[in-house]
């Protein structure tokens, strides 16, 4: 049976879709580490550096994570990867009759998924591969060995009813986009499908991030470690990737440090920190409440994150103040013509007998003209969006909040980040993100201003304010 390393030096199989091979020398060794192939005292060198590690690999790993920096041939090596297990690989002794075993690569998105596929589809055709190909769809090839390549978006949902013999976790640092843990949630779904195939691979390969989620937390506790089925691998861009230019490196270093050391060193950012934790925000929840009426003993506070029109939600949380806790009552986030929102929102907020609005200087004049034709009074904001996380957080900590049951808010809550600006003050913001989606806040940040207005800050209780873009 042909190995990985055999297959790639040959032409006429993987090797021919290599330009120049010689600057991939470092994943052949990974390649190599993975599937315990023997290793020179040059690989071995590297393998250490990369993992920690002294003792040589004498079986194949179970898991894999890869920690490397972007640009480093990450997505064309999931690629080989796949491939290379579902032509030479032989899975068919543990598939029942009718069974067919499947390698899911699952993506942070559609388009980074796509990616994957077209290199997987261009491999597959190539003349000693194609008569494997039985058939091909948009989002999965079946071969005639009974074996599936699909692509999957980050969903746990997504990953259940198969069994599955590899699963390629691409870039799973950036998986904050499908519910409070999307990383250890498809983890937890995809292992039970991967328990009958005793030759199983689950490979996790991303440029790091933050020091949270399941890419962190298997760097903490397997890099340099001897661990049998465990393998951590870490390493820069240009390691990886000789054929970049140093010179391009340095210039993204020398606008962003500390985003270099994430991107092109292969090393977890430092300055970045969770602003909430899911504990914090589930404890506040309320299960099964979803709006509350309004009541004329309760004086009411509103704040509403406007948007232009574009990707973002037009977003308006109303709340109020019970004894010592603020109380949301009403959340919406909407997409659409800006000024038909801000007739909408006019409607409701009148219905909660809130009669001037506030908010920052996020097209002020455009959002103060509009609110008066609607009716309500419309003034700037003195706090930005940074500054109102920071005055809702004690309120949130000490559980003097009770918030809505929306999926979509905690999770916007849970993914705002903590970093020190230039300045030497907290900047909270949403996550950044790759492969084409952007994380939102909108929600977050509307229902924060709404737990400082009700608690007496910024404009004033029973006011509504707009907050928006610190």
């Amino acid at each position: 049976m042909v190995n990985i390393i055999e297959a790639i030096q040959d032409s006429n199989l993987l090797g021919g879709v290599f330009k120049k091979l010689d600057t991939w020398c470092s994943w052949i060794v990974a390649l190599k580490a993975i599937f315990a192939l023997p290793l020179s005292e040059e690989d071995l060198i590297l393998y250490q550096k990369c993992t920690g590690r002294q003792i040589v690999p004498q079986k194949p790993f179970k898991e894999v994570y890869f920690v490397v920096g972007r640009r480093g041939g990450k997505s064309f090596i999931c690629a080989i990867i796949a491939v290379f297990l579902a032509i030479f690989k032989d899975f068919s002794p543990y598939l029942a009759p009718g069974e067919r075993g499947t390698i899911m690569i699952v993506a942070v998105d559609r388009k980074q998924a796509g990616i994957i596929l077209r290199y997987i589809r261009a491999m597959l055709f190539f003349p000693l591969f194609r008569k494997y190909i039985e058939n091909v769809k948009q989002e999965e090839i079946e071969l005639t060995n009974k074996i599936n390549i699909s692509v999957h978006t980050c969903s746990f949902r997504a990953v259940r009813g198969y069994t599955i013999v590899a699963a390629i976790l691409e870039e799973s640092a950036f998986w904050r986009v499908e519910g409070a843990n999307p990383d250890h949630e498809i983890y937890t779904a995809l292992k039970p499908a991967m328990m009958t195939i005793p030759e199983s691979l689950l490979l996790s390969i991303s440029t790091p991030y933050s020091k949270q989620g399941l890419l962190w937390e298997n760097y903490r506790e397997f890099f340099g470690t001897e661990d049998e089925e465990v393998l951590v691998w870490q390493a820069s861009s240009l390691l990886m990737n000789p054929s970049l230019s140093t010179k391009m490196i340095e210039k993204q270093r020398a606008k962003d440090p500390q985003a270099a050391k994430a991107e092109w060193d292969g090393e977890f950012r430092e300055d970045l920190e969770q602003f909430l934790s899911l504990e914090i925000v589930e404890r506040c929840v309320i299960p099964g409440r979803v709006e509350l009426p309004y009541l004329d003993k309760f004086s009411y506070s509103g704040f509403c994150d406007p948007s232009g029109g574009g990707a973002d939600n037009f977003t308006l949380s109303i709340g109020h103040q019970e004894d010592e806790k603020m109380i949301q009552d009403l959340l919406r986030a909407t997409k659409g013509d800006p000024y038909q929102i801000v007739k909408e929102y006019a409607g409701i907020l009148k219905k909660y007998h809130i009669n001037e609005v506030s908010g920052d200087r996020y097209a002020a004049a455009w959002v103060s003209e509009a609110f008066q034709r609607a009716g309500i009074n419309y003034q700037p904001s003195e706090f930005n969006k940074s500054e109102i996380y920071l005055e809702a957080l004690p309120f949130l900590n000490a559980g003097m909040t009770e918030l809505l049951d929306s999926r979509e808010l905690v999770k916007e809550l849970i993914q705002l980040e903590r970093r020190r600006g230039s300045s030497g003050k907290d900047i909270i913001d949403h996550p950044k993100s790759i492969g084409g989606g952007v994380p939102h806040d909108d929600r977050a940040n509307a229902t924060c201003g709404m737990v400082v207005l009700c608690q007496g800050g910024g404009a004033g209780p029973g006011l509504f304010f707009a907050g928006g873009r610190g």
